[in-house]
Protein backbone atom coordinates (compact mmCIF):
# COMPACT_ATOMS: atom_id res chain seq x y z
CA UNK A 1 0.00 0.00 0.00
CA UNK A 2 1.36 3.40 -0.90
CA UNK A 3 1.47 6.24 1.62
CA UNK A 4 -1.19 8.36 -0.13
CA UNK A 5 -3.74 5.53 0.04
CA UNK A 6 -4.08 5.79 3.83
CA UNK A 7 -7.09 7.43 5.42
CA UNK A 8 -6.12 8.15 9.01
CA UNK A 9 -8.21 8.14 12.16
CA UNK A 10 -7.52 8.39 15.88
CA UNK A 11 -8.33 5.51 18.24
CA UNK A 12 -8.80 6.57 21.85
CA UNK A 13 -8.43 3.57 24.18
CA UNK A 14 -9.47 4.05 27.81
CA UNK A 15 -8.30 0.95 29.67
CA UNK A 16 -8.98 0.57 33.37
CA UNK A 17 -9.12 -2.62 35.40
CA UNK A 18 -12.92 -2.54 35.28
CA UNK A 19 -13.61 -1.74 31.62
CA UNK A 20 -12.07 -0.93 28.23
CA UNK A 21 -13.64 1.79 26.07
CA UNK A 22 -12.58 2.29 22.44
CA UNK A 23 -13.56 5.41 20.50
CA UNK A 24 -12.41 6.02 16.92
CA UNK A 25 -12.65 9.52 15.42
CA UNK A 26 -11.38 11.35 12.36
CA UNK A 27 -8.13 13.34 12.57
CA UNK A 28 -9.85 16.44 13.95
CA UNK A 29 -11.51 14.42 16.71
CA UNK A 30 -14.91 15.98 16.01
CA UNK A 31 -16.57 13.11 14.12
CA UNK A 32 -17.14 9.72 15.79
CA UNK A 33 -16.53 6.86 13.37
CA UNK A 34 -16.69 3.87 15.71
CA UNK A 35 -17.28 3.22 19.39
CA UNK A 36 -17.41 0.14 21.57
CA UNK A 37 -16.65 -1.05 25.09
CA UNK A 38 -16.06 -4.24 27.01
CA UNK A 39 -19.51 -3.95 28.59
CA UNK A 40 -21.16 -4.25 25.17
CA UNK A 41 -19.36 -7.53 24.54
CA UNK A 42 -19.63 -9.47 27.81
CA UNK A 43 -22.50 -9.35 30.26
CA UNK A 44 -20.52 -10.25 33.38
CA UNK A 45 -19.20 -7.15 35.17
CA UNK A 46 -15.97 -8.77 36.28
CA UNK A 47 -15.03 -9.62 32.66
CA UNK A 48 -15.52 -6.12 31.17
CA UNK A 49 -11.85 -5.21 31.56
CA UNK A 50 -10.46 -8.51 30.29
CA UNK A 51 -8.24 -8.73 27.20
CA UNK A 52 -10.80 -10.96 25.47
CA UNK A 53 -13.52 -8.33 25.79
CA UNK A 54 -11.08 -5.62 24.66
CA UNK A 55 -10.18 -7.62 21.55
CA UNK A 56 -13.84 -8.04 20.61
CA UNK A 57 -14.56 -4.36 21.31
CA UNK A 58 -11.61 -3.27 19.14
CA UNK A 59 -12.81 -5.51 16.33
CA UNK A 60 -16.33 -4.08 16.55
CA UNK A 61 -15.14 -0.45 16.62
CA UNK A 62 -12.71 -1.18 13.76
CA UNK A 63 -15.47 -2.59 11.59
CA UNK A 64 -17.56 0.53 12.22
CA UNK A 65 -14.61 2.75 11.22
CA UNK A 66 -13.94 0.69 8.07
CA UNK A 67 -17.38 1.72 6.78
CA UNK A 68 -16.05 5.29 6.63
CA UNK A 69 -12.91 4.20 4.77
CA UNK A 70 -10.46 4.40 7.69
CA UNK A 71 -7.49 2.07 7.17
CA UNK A 72 -4.81 3.64 9.38
CA UNK A 73 -4.90 4.69 13.04
CA UNK A 74 -3.01 6.87 15.47
CA UNK A 75 -3.60 5.40 18.94
CA UNK A 76 -3.98 7.33 22.20
CA UNK A 77 -4.03 5.12 25.31
CA UNK A 78 -5.40 6.42 28.61
CA UNK A 79 -5.51 5.01 32.14
CA UNK A 80 -7.80 6.42 34.86
CA UNK A 81 -4.98 8.55 36.30
CA UNK A 82 -5.57 11.84 38.07
CA UNK A 83 -5.41 12.08 41.85
CA UNK A 84 -7.49 9.02 42.61
CA UNK A 85 -6.95 6.42 39.89
CA UNK A 86 -4.00 4.21 38.97
CA UNK A 87 -1.56 5.55 36.39
CA UNK A 88 -1.02 2.26 34.57
CA UNK A 89 -3.40 0.94 31.94
CA UNK A 90 -5.59 -2.08 32.39
CA UNK A 91 -5.07 -5.44 30.70
CA UNK A 92 -7.22 -4.52 27.69
CA UNK A 93 -4.97 -1.83 26.22
CA UNK A 94 -2.33 -4.10 24.71
CA UNK A 95 -4.94 -6.54 23.45
CA UNK A 96 -6.85 -3.76 21.67
CA UNK A 97 -3.72 -2.42 19.95
CA UNK A 98 -2.76 -5.92 18.84
CA UNK A 99 -6.26 -6.48 17.46
CA UNK A 100 -6.12 -3.29 15.38
CA UNK A 101 -2.85 -4.49 13.89
CA UNK A 102 -4.23 -7.96 13.13
CA UNK A 103 -7.35 -6.48 11.52
CA UNK A 104 -5.13 -4.82 8.91
CA UNK A 105 -5.03 -1.25 10.20
CA UNK A 106 -1.79 0.65 9.68
CA UNK A 107 -0.60 1.84 13.11
CA UNK A 108 0.94 5.31 13.24
CA UNK A 109 1.85 6.73 16.64
CA UNK A 110 1.00 5.19 20.00
CA UNK A 111 0.76 7.83 22.70
CA UNK A 112 -0.02 7.70 26.42
CA UNK A 113 -2.44 10.49 27.38
CA UNK A 114 -3.07 9.53 31.02
CA UNK A 115 -3.75 12.64 33.12
CA UNK A 116 -0.99 13.19 35.66
CA UNK A 117 -1.48 15.39 38.74
CA UNK A 118 0.87 18.29 39.31
CA UNK A 119 0.19 18.45 43.07
CA UNK A 120 -2.07 21.44 42.63
CA UNK A 121 -5.01 20.13 44.66
CA UNK A 122 -5.32 18.13 47.84
CA UNK A 123 -6.65 14.60 47.58
CA UNK A 124 -10.23 14.34 48.74
CA UNK A 125 -11.29 12.29 51.79
CA UNK A 126 -7.81 12.03 53.30
CA UNK A 127 -7.12 12.88 56.91
CA UNK A 128 -4.79 15.71 57.78
CA UNK A 129 -2.86 16.55 60.90
CA UNK A 130 -2.07 14.46 63.94
CA UNK A 131 -4.15 11.33 64.40
CA UNK A 132 -4.41 10.09 67.95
Amino acid sequence: MRQDNFKWGIAYIYASYNNTIIHITDLTGSETLGRSSGGQIVKTHRLEGSPTAAMAAAKKAGEQAREYGINALHIKVRAPGGHEGPHNTGPGAQAAIRTFSREGFRIGTIEDVTPMPTDSARKSHFRRGRRV
